[in-house]
């Protein structure tokens, strides 16, 4: 079964229908739904667009705001409460892919309004694929990634055919093993693009992605949060392969809020909103470029005994911080001194671009990896799985704007097993290090991250490539270019 919502938003007359179809995690469901604002806005025709989201997902950002020509659908969920998938992802995983087909068939069948003249969709999703197609309805597959990870994915048999999956050598010697053959990709540790999706508990995981993303052969369009500039090396790869053309338009976390045509990292007034939260009054407080900003992402955690490491090396440190904590707040308060704001959520974007903060710990999931870029902030990057890792290698190695907090980490006993660990010490130094106004290092990455800076805002203002490659996509649904 399926349900419309607010379907006050079909009211007038709509040239266009749009369906979009996240993956029912956090980070995608918002890349998503920041793109289709972007679109609200963009276009020069009404628009309609219905947002699809599991019926506990509604329950969480039904109620946020967003464009009046935006409607949520919602669809069941696929496993009784989804907060599970952080236990088992990949029966969760395997549970998208097995059972929210049916019911979005079903929900498309009964929309009203104009017909649906283009599905966005997930790309690690394939069945979005299989039921445009057989609507022949345009597919426009969403990759949320890097380019450099769809290239991974896109090439998987490359590995098998190295002898590099599966994995039959010790960790420690497979982390090591270099790989230099993917295309796109300059040479790479296997551990910077494999972990979680080569463990033998997630194979069928890794399969149903790799599967998806081979048959993005069969969309219309492909589109990448990615920007052009950042990973062109890739970019130039992948588009002669396909016959359909690819659109980075990243980073789409740029909402109707930010003024992209006068971006400017000395203030925050052009993403304020009408109240100032507590925690930009602090940032307020605070010297230009002193604060350290520390967030670990809506999901994916750190173990109880590294995060009481991480407290007490960020305590001993005495860097002015800023730390988003759903979890442990009172144990991270207590522990980090008196230097320190604790807030369980913020308006991320808003608080890179203060002008207070001066460097970012960052899981290095790809929308804080793109963020933190815009907004020209060097990176403490602390990857925990997937292609934080890859994202992590981008950072450091490549583009030069950060450094590894994980190449400190020793193998320590923790009862009866042996876990990866970064002291408090080790931590304590890097911290005081990295946000050392006097240091060479932090000097030079501070540099070559405004420089990309620069190219991010580029992207993304008018004639940018990313604004032109969303203008070009627009163009290609609109209504004068769809079939009736």
């Amino acid at each position: 079964m399926y349900a419309l919502v607010n379907d006050q938003a079909t009211t007038g007359t709509m040239a266009c229908h749009v369906v979009a179809m996240p993956y029912p995690g956090r980070s995608h469901i918002n890349a998503v739904m920041n793109l289709c604002k972007q679109l609200s806005s963009r276009v020069k025709y009404d628009i309609l667009i219905t947002f699809v989201v599991t019926e506990e997902w509604f329950g969480l950002i039904g109620s946020d705001p967003k464009p009046d020509n935006i409607r949520f659908a919602t669809i069941p969920n696929v496993v009784p409460s989804e907060h599970v998938r952080a236990e088992d992802l990949s029966g969760f995983f395997e549970a998208v892919s097995a059972k929210l087909e049916a019911p979005f068939e079903e929900l498309l069948d009964g929309l009203h309004g104009p017909p649906v003249k283009a599905i966005i969709a997930d790309s690690i999703m394939a069945w979005p694929i299989h039921v445009g197609n057989k609507r022949n309805i345009p597919v426009a597959s969403f990759w949320p990634l890097s380019a450099s990870m769809f290239s991974v994915f896109y090439h998987f048999d490359l590995l098998k055919q190295n002898g590099h999956y599966p994995i039959q050598t010790p960790d420690t010697e497979r982390d090591d093993t270099i790989v230099d053959y993917i295309p796109g990709i300059s040479t790479t540790r296997l551990a910077d693009i494999s972990d979680r999706l080569f463990h033998s508990n997630n194979e069928k995981m890794r399969e149903l992605i790799t599967e998806a993303v081979s048959k993005v052969t069969k969309v219309q369009y492909l589109l990448s949060t990615s920007v052009y500039e950042l990973e062109s090396q890739v970019f130039d790869v992948l588009v002669p392969k396909f016959s359909f053309p690819i659109y980075p338009i990243g980073p789409i976390s740029i909402n109707n809020q930010f003024q992209l045509e006068n971006p400017s990292n000395d203030n925050t007034n052009n993403i304020r909103s009408e109240t100032v939260p507590e925690y930009i009054q602090w940032l307020d407080s605070q010297p230009k470029v002193s604060v350290l900003y520390i967030s670990f992402g809506s999901f994916l955690s750190v173990s109880d005994t590294q995060l009481d490491e991480i407290v007490a090396g960020i305590g001993t440190s005495g860097v002015r911080h800023m730390w988003v904590a759903r979890e442990n707040v009172t144990k991270i308060k207590d522990g980090c001194g008196d230097v320190g704001f604790v807030v369980p959520w913020c308006e991320q974007l808003r608080v890179l671009c203060h002008p207070s903060i001066g460097g970012f710990w960052t899981h290095c999931g790809w929308n804080s990896t793109l963020e933190a870029i815009y907004a020209g902030v060097p990176m403490l990057t602390f990857p925990i799985t997937a292609d934080q890792h890859s994202n992590s290698k981008q950072i450091v190695e490549e583009w030069k704007i950060g450094c590894k907090v994980n190449d400190k980490k020793k193998i320590v006993c923790a009862g009866s097993e042996e876990i990866s660990l970064v002291r408090r010490d080790e931590i304590s130094e890097l911290a005081k290090e990295f946000m050392d106004p006097e240091s060479n290092d932090t000097k030079l990455m501070r540099n070559r991250v405004k420089e990309l800076q620069k190219s991010c805002q580029l992207a993304n203002s008018k004639g940018g490539s990313s604004h032109k490659n969303l203008d070009a996509f627009i163009e290609n649904i609109s209504p004068s270019n769809s079939e009736t």
